[in-house]
């Protein structure tokens, strides 16, 4: 319509109309153009606020299964300490006691990760649509580590395993399971974590077989070795934890929304 009104302004040679026209053309295209990037913008926008608050939900997670892990490695490190000792007569365990915290020592912890988040982030390749520089940073800091797989391929792999598991009779074993193994945590429980793996307990098996199996175990030449080098990895497993990833641990404990690790609030 606009074109044929140009034409017609100029076989008449109406050259203010046609100025007319022109800045009309100018201005609804500059106008279309505006509109498309406002849009666009606000779609950029509205976007970067459902990723930033997913990514957020996914580190707050994270955080509470940092803490898991960290603490469930302390108590196995305090197991293998306490099994280690009694075997270097520095403590007196029971063959019950020993037993438990043997079958403690050779547990390990893998939480399933919240990084679905971040993956289609990166795959897409709109990681810079997170404004939120310690969002984003914690969150790349986080899921490109493979600490977290180190750790748990070396409990996995654990010597100590073994010897457990080929030592001690099925019975035992599948009383430990069931008496003194994992306890269940919610997600998002701070509190259960305490009390996941170190909790008191008891076998409800006869004496004669406890004994039977604690003296199974300690006959192994190789005990105290493979409980000296779970003692160590695991030692090494809390101070990456702790020490080498502390500034990302802060940065958990702040997108956690002012809860620290321990589930206390930051002073």
């Amino acid at each position: 319509m606009i074109l044929r009104r140009v034409i017609r302004h100029v076989r008449k040679q109406e050259w203010t109309a046609i100025a007319i026209d022109f800045v009309i053309v100018v201005v609804g295209v500059f106008l279309g153009i505006q509109l498309g990037d406002w849009n666009e913008a606000r779609d950029t926008r509205q976007r970067a606020a459902v990723f930033s608050e997913r990514l957020a939900d996914d580190l707050r997670y994270e955080a509470w299964a940092y803490e898991y892990l960290l603490e469930y490695n302390k108590d196995v490190r305090a197991s293998a300490k306490a099994a280690l000792d009694s075997l270097y007569e520095a403590a007196s365990l029971s063959d019950e006691q020993f037993l438990i915290n043997a079958y403690r020592a050779t547990q390990y912890k893998y939480n399933d990760r919240g990084r679905a988040t971040y993956d289609e982030l990166i795959s897409t390749g709109e990681i810079g649509l997170i404004g939120d520089e310690t969002l984003r940073t914690t969150a790349i800091n986080l899921f490109t580590t493979d600490l977290l797989d180190v750790i748990a391929q070396e409990g996995r792999e654990a010597p100590l395993r073994t010897i457990f598991r080929r030592k001690v009779p099925a019975d035992v074993q599948a009383a430990l399971l069931r008496e003194c193994g994992d306890r269940f945590v919610p997600v998002g429980d701070y509190e259960a974590i305490q009390s996941s793996l170190a909790y008191p307990c008891q076998l409800g098996l006869k004496g004669e077989a406890i004994a039977s199996a604690a003296q199974l175990l300690k006959a192994d030449e190789a005990l105290i070795e493979a409980l000296q080098v779970r003692f160590a990895d695991v030692e090494t497993a809390i101070t990456d934890l702790e020490q080498v990833n502390a500034v990302m641990v802060e940065n958990l404990r702040d997108i956690a929304g002012g809860v620290s690790l321990r589930g206390e609030p930051n002073q």
